[in-house]
């Protein structure tokens, strides 16, 4: 039951072969800075070196015995809630979609046709960022807004990292030794995008991202949350247009925009040299975080454990101690010896007798599309 994984982003392609019941890598790459001068000119010369080191690696693709092919598709809309297996109608409403996911459905799109021609007799299976949250209550997922044009456009609040999140809700549970049906979670995805969800007995109840990858949580180059008459405001006295604004609050705010750097690690280090903007900017990531973590305790009622995941909350012990800090008298305490260890496996560190378990859980998205994609393909 070998699977082929494409995750496709807004410029680099994450490749890996799996035997989702192992889990085995039998190949895994990464194809970067696509469309950039010093790389590959599109993601579909991307994909084609995507398939060059596989065969050279592996041998030609349609010898391998495939059960499918997963691929990340970030944006869903309301129009996918479970993985999909991919034909010429689901190709069109992904390309539909596209305006909601700018960056990233369009070359997800391409590497999907593509890798369709490449491999026609394979069942090619699309995993949706969007698809974990659409159990989403109404009253979570309406914004209050004109009830005709919300209909109209589709805004309304979607959420992302849904692949992700499934993921580790089920091995936080695990760990727990808890069912995931009756298991309650706030769920913290701290990459360079970064989120937070609410679950319910494995369910998504509300989520900080929206529309778009755009609102909630401080982010590497994304501002978060952030009054939208601020926007307005600023076309109107700065003269800034609506592209102006976009690339604003996407690729020049977050941390980017109030220390200079998008990377924590740089501004870690920028802070303990006494760059008062860097000690504002982790402040103000950890106070968001902290923030979001009130909220969803609020609206779970009870939490049986927080988790932490991706590249800065399986990696930074400084955001765990000080995102999680002053919230004793809620249950959740964070063990500062726990915490200072490092592991790629995942592991409790809060006090054994915490109410509420923190936990730190790798991610592990390649292989949740495998699983998922197999289940679609055993199940059709």
């Amino acid at each position: 039951m070998t699977v082929l994984v494409l995750n496709c982003g807004s410029s680099s392609i994450k490749y890996q072969l799996i035997d989702p019941a192992g889990p085995a890598r039998l190949a895994k790459g990464i194809v970067e800075r696509i469309g950039e001068d010093d790389g590959v000119a599109d993601h579909a010369a991307a994909l084609r070196q995507v398939v060059a080191e596989l065969e050279r690696e592996c041998g030609p693709l349609d010898e391998l015995g495939l059960a499918a092919v997963g691929h990340r598709i970030v944006h869903g809309g309301d129009r996918f809630a479970e993985p999909t297996l991919v034909d010429d109608d689901v190709e069109r409403a992904i390309e539909e979609l596209a305006p909601l996911a700018p960056l990233h459905n369009p070359p997800g799109l391409t590497a999907l046709r593509l890798a369709r021609r490449e491999l026609p007799d394979v069942p090619h299976v699309a995993v949706f960022d969007t698809a974990f949250h659409q159990t989403l209550p109404e009253v979570a997922y309406t914004y209050a807004l004109d009830r005709e044009v919300a209909a109209r456009y589709g805004v309304r609040r979607y959420g992302f990292h849904g692949t992700s999140v499934s993921y580790v809700s089920r091995e936080a549970a695990r760990l727990l030794d808890r069912d995931p049906a009756d298991t309650n979670l706030v769920v913290l995805h701290l990459g360079n995008g970064a989120s937070a969800t609410a679950v319910r007995g494995g369910r998504s109840v509300d989520t900080s991202m929206g529309l778009t990858p755009l609102e909630g949580l401080v982010m590497g180059t994304r501002s978060g949350d952030v009054d939208p008459g601020a926007l307005f405001y600023l076309h109107r006295e700065a003269g800034l247009s609506v592209d102006d604004l976009d690339r604003l609050v996407n690729r020049s705010s977050g941390l980017l925009g109030l220390a200079g750097a998008n990377d924590l690690r740089e501004v870690h280090r920028r802070a303990r040299a006494g760059d008062a903007a860097a000690q504002l900017a982790r402040e103000l990531y950890c106070y968001r975080i902290r923030h979001y973590v009130g909220a969803y305790l609020a609206v779970l009622g009870r939490a049986h454990a927080i988790v932490f995941t991706a590249g800065v909350g399986e990696n930074d012990s400084w955001v765990r101690s000080h995102a999680l800090g002053g919230l004793r008298h809620l249950g959740v305490e964070v063990d500062h010896v726990r915490n200072s260890f490092t592991s790629s496996r995942a592991q409790v560190i809060s006090p054994d007798d915490a109410d509420v378990t923190v936990l730190v859980v790798p991610t592990d998205e390649e292989l949740e599309i495998a699983r998922q994609a197999t289940g679609l393909v055993a199940r059709a």
